[in-house]
């Protein structure tokens, strides 16, 4: 077979694929575009050149050019998505960690970073939300992105419950039921929820039910919402410098509210730029400190401490904490 139609075949390869497996790039790379546009342009432009040459419209001089032009783009493509691709690292020791959230989008928006980072590294991940969003949108809608932007992240079970939106505080029995229930199957070493410090009230019902319902559970850490108050300080912070993208992208399957102003990549790139900066680091998702001393004893490559935490007390990749924990009974 002619070589041309061989580069051809393989360029055309390239761009559907870029194009049709964008879900999946989002995914694995720290940023989709450039393998994207370069695979794309690259279909645009030398797959017609390579059909033309193969039909014998070129004269052997531009035959070669073809020829070396393609490889050689060939090879930047692969080269393009090497260099994007999200570095991941197994952590020798899984965990289990149990993520909380009031409504759909909720756990994408405050944690989306650290949930993918910690799936990347072998954590099994559950994931509670309370409501449907009925206010906020078509719950049905809202039910199937909670459950493909959970999958998205990484989090292997993602349960929506039907408590009534934006009154959650009104069942808060049923919510300290349901978070016992699945503490008590799932038993996780690590708990994410809501602040105490959210203006939301739905956030701050669920905050509360999370602790009673983990009063005796040894590490519970905090978010950050879009409607955190000024009083929120986290001590915690997790290096997401490779996740931005991923977290953006996982936002976007919330289609449904994509109208809200917090929902926009700029909002949520600014806010991982300044927590970043708070913790030294690029881009960093914070989390304040119910309690955190389940950790001992559990790798922690990547990270360091300050305030006399033990150097092997941090089971969070690359984390960097700062401050003491606060500690609740």
């Amino acid at each position: 077979m002619n070589i041309h139609w061989i580069l051809a075949g393989v360029v055309i390869a390239f761009a559907l694929t870029s194009v049709a497996g964008e879900k999946s790039l989002r995914r694995r790379l720290t940023d989709y575009r450039p393998t994207q546009i370069f695979a794309v342009g690259a279909g645009i432009i030398l797959a017609p050149a390579n059909i033309r040459a193969a039909l014998g419209g070129f004269s052997p001089t531009l035959e070669s050019i073809t020829i070396a032009v393609t490889c050689a783009a060939i090879v930047g493509i692969m080269l393009t998505y090497a260099l994007h691709t999200i570095r991941k690292s197994q952590a020798p020791q899984p965990r289990r960690i149990l993520a909380i959230g009031a409504h759909p989008d909720d756990l994408e928006l405050a944690a989306g970073g650290t949930l993918a980072r910690l799936a990347d590294s072998g954590h099994e991940i559950n994931a509670i939300v309370m409501s449907t969003g009925t206010n906020g949108g078509d719950p049905k809608v809202r039910i199937n992105e909670a459950k493909e932007g959970a999958a998205f992240l990484g989090i292997r079970d993602c349960t929506v419950y039907d408590f009534e939106d934006t009154n959650l505080e009104g069942d808060m029995t049923g919510m300290i039921k349901a978070i016992e229930n699945k503490i008590r199957s799932f038993n996780p070493d690590i708990i994410f929820t809501h602040s105490a410090n959210d203006q939301h009230q739905d956030h701050h019902a669920v905050h509360l039910a999370t602790l009673r319902a983990g009063r005796r559970h040894p590490a519970i850490l905090c978010f950050e919402s879009p409607s955190a108050t000024s009083e929120f300080s986290p001590q915690v912070f997790v290096d997401i410098d490779d996740y931005v993208e991923v977290k953006n992208s996982a936002i976007k399957i919330h289609d449904n509210q994509k109208k809200k102003p917090y929902m926009t990549a700029e909002r949520v790139s600014g806010m991982a730029h300044f927590r970043g900066d708070q913790g030294k680091l690029g881009n960093a998702e914070g989390f304040e400190a119910v309690r955190f001393n389940a950790f001992k004893g559990l790798s922690n490559e990547g990270t360091s401490h300050r305030s006399g935490w033990p150097r092997r007390s941090c089971p969070i990749p690359a984390a960097y904490c700062q401050g003491r924990a606060r500690h609740t009974s």
